[in-house]
């Protein structure tokens, strides 16, 4: 599975649980870090948490499991790392914290037909 696959899925698997304001950014050639970041908001703590299980769910039904996760105690900002493809689940105001788009605004946009 590639990279974009990999992103697609993720991205699908947030607009099924309602998250807001999916984005997909492609930063291969910005970053060695991932080709791709997931970019998503839930409305509540509860939300964000279920947002990146039903990621992992789909990826792993699809044979992908994460290479490491973070926050998933706080429930502000979970990080989901996949290798090639990075996603952020947040809290509104921590995403309007970290504006992560800002900080990437030189990535290539990427359109998931849902």
């Amino acid at each position: 599975m590639n990279a974009l696959e990999i992103a697609t899925i993720a991205a699908k698997a947030l607009d099924s649980k309602k998250a807001r304001d999916i984005r997909v950014l492609k930063v291969e050639d910005l970053t060695v870090l991932t080709d791709y970041f997931v970019i998503a908001t839930g409305t509540s703590s509860t939300q964000v948490r279920a947002l990146a299980d039903e990621v992992e769910f789909k990826l792993s039904e699809a044979g992908r499991k994460p290479d490491r996760r973070e926050g998933l105690d706080a429930k502000n900002w979970i990080v989901i790392d996949y290798g090639t493809v990075i996603v952020h689940v947040f809290y509104p105001e921590t995403r309007d914290f970290y504006d992560l788009e800002r900080l990437w605004a030189d990535a290539t946009p990427v359109e998931i037909e849902y």
